[in-house]
C-alpha cells in the first residue's frame, strides 16, 4: 500500500519530528531508486528483445532464444530467488518479450499471433509478478482486435479496426480486474491494478476514435472519408465517451481514486478539443475559447489534486 504524505509540511507543523522526517525521507530515497533501476530495466527489456530479433532475422529462432531465457529465468527465480531472484525476473522478461515478437513475425502479425502473446505475457507476468509484462499482455490482447500505433516520417498514428469491440472489451476487463484486485494479495493486486488502469486507457481510445468515425463493425469501408459506412455512427460515440467520462469520474472521485480521475480530466479534454475543432473548425475565436478552458481544466486538476486526501489506493510501483 502506497501512501501520500508531505514530510516538508508535517515537520513544519510539528507532526512528526525531525528524526522521524529522516527515517522517512531515507525510505523516499530508497523508493525513488528502485523506480528509477525499474524504468532502466523497462527500457533495457525492450531494447534488448528488439536487438536481438534483429540480429537474428529468423521468428523461430527469436523463438527458441526467448523460451531458454524465460526457462531460465524461471528456474532461477525458484531455485536461487535470494541470491539470483533480480536476474531471474530480467532474463523471464527479455525471454518473454523476445519470443512473442518472434511469434508476432512467425504468424505476420495475425490475430492469433498477439492471443499466444497475450497468454505468454500474462503466464509470466503472474508467474514472475511483474506489472511490465502484465501491461503489454493487456497491450497485445488490444491488438486482437485490430488496436495498433504506426509511425512514419514525423507521423504518429493511432488505430483502432473496432471502437465499440474495443470499449466493450476492456471496460469489462477493467472492472473484472479492478475489483479482482481487492482480493489478492499486495504483488497481484498491484498487476490488477494495472491491467485495470491500462484496460481504462484504451477504453478512452476506442471511443475517441470511435466519436471520429464511427464504427462498420465487420463490414467493410469503402473509403476512409469520416463517417462512411458506419453501422455505428459517431454522435453515438461522442455522447457514449462524455456520459462514461463524467458518471466514471464521479465515481472516482467519491472513492478517492485520483488516478483515475486525472485521466478522465485528460481524455476529458481531449474530447472537447476533439469534437469542438471537428464542429467548429480553427479560427482566432475558437483558439482563444480553447485556450482558456483548457487553462480552467488545469486549474481543476491542480485543485482536485491539492484538496483530496491522501491516496490510499495501490500504485504499480514497480515494472518488472
Amino acid at each position: 500500500m502506497k501512501i501520500v504524505l508531505d514530510i516538508d509540511k508535517l515537520l513544519a507543523t510539528g507532526e512528526i519530528t525531525a528524526g522521524e522526517y529522516e527515517r522517512l525521507k531515507g525510505f523516499s530515497l530508497r523508493e525513488t531508486g528502485s523506480l528509477a533501476f525499474n524504468i532502466l530495466i523497462g527500457f533495457g527489456v525492450i531494447a534488448t528483445a528488439v536487438g536481438a530479433l534483429a540480429l537474428l532475422a529468423s521468428s523461430l529462432a527469436a523463438i527458441v532464444l526467448g523460451l531458454a531465457l524465460a526457462l531460465s529465468g524461471m528456474a532461477l527465480s525458484l531455485q536461487r530467488a535470494e541470491e539470483w531472484g533480480l536476474l531471474g525476473s530480467i532474463l523471464l522478461l527479455v525471454g518473454a518479450v523476445t519470443a512473442g515478437g518472434g511469434v508476432i513475425a512467425l504468424t505476420d502479425g495475425g490475430t492469433i499471433g498477439f492471443l499466444i502473446v497475450t497468454i505468454v505475457c500474462a503466464g509470466a507476468g503472474i508467474f514472475s509478478k511483474s506489472v511490465l509484462l502484465s501491461i503489454l499482455a493487456t497491450l497485445a490482447l488490444s491488438a486482437t482486435v485490430g488496436a495498433m500505433t504506426t509511425y512514419d516520417y514525423a507521423t504518429y498514428a493511432l488505430v483502432i479496426r473496432q471502437p465499440a469491440v474495443t470499449v466493450i472489451l476492456f471496460s469489462i476487463l477493467a472492472l473484472v480486474t479492478y475489483h479482482l484486485s481487492k482480493r489478492l494479495e499486495p504483488d497481484y493486486e498491484r498487476i490488477a491494478i494495472a491491467v485495470s488502469r491500462t484496460s481504462l486507457f484504451l477504453v478512452n481510445l476506442g471511443f475517441w476514435v470511435g466519436s471520429l468515425w464511427g464504427d462498420s463493425l465487420w463490414n467493410q469501408r469503402d473509403d476512409w472519408d469520416l463517417r462512411s459506412a458506419a453501422a455505428i455512427p459517431d454522435w453515438v460515440f461522442v455522447f457514449g465517451w462524455a456520459f462514461a467520462i463524467i458518471a466514471t469520474g464521479v465515481w472516482a472521485a467519491n472513492a478517492n481514486k485520483r488516478w483515475v480521475v486525472n485521466l478522465l480530466t485528460v481524455f476529458g479534454a481531449i474530447h472537447f478539443y476533439t469534437q469542438y475543432f471537428e464542429r467548429l473548425g480553427a479560427s482566432p475565436g475558437s483558439i482563444l475559447m480553447a485556450g482558456l478552458v483548457a487553462i480552467a481544466i488545469a486549474f481543476g486538476i491542480f485543485w482536485y489534486n491539492k484538496s483530496t486526501k491522501p491516496s490510499m489506493e495501490m500504485e504499480p510501483e514497480n515494472a518488472g
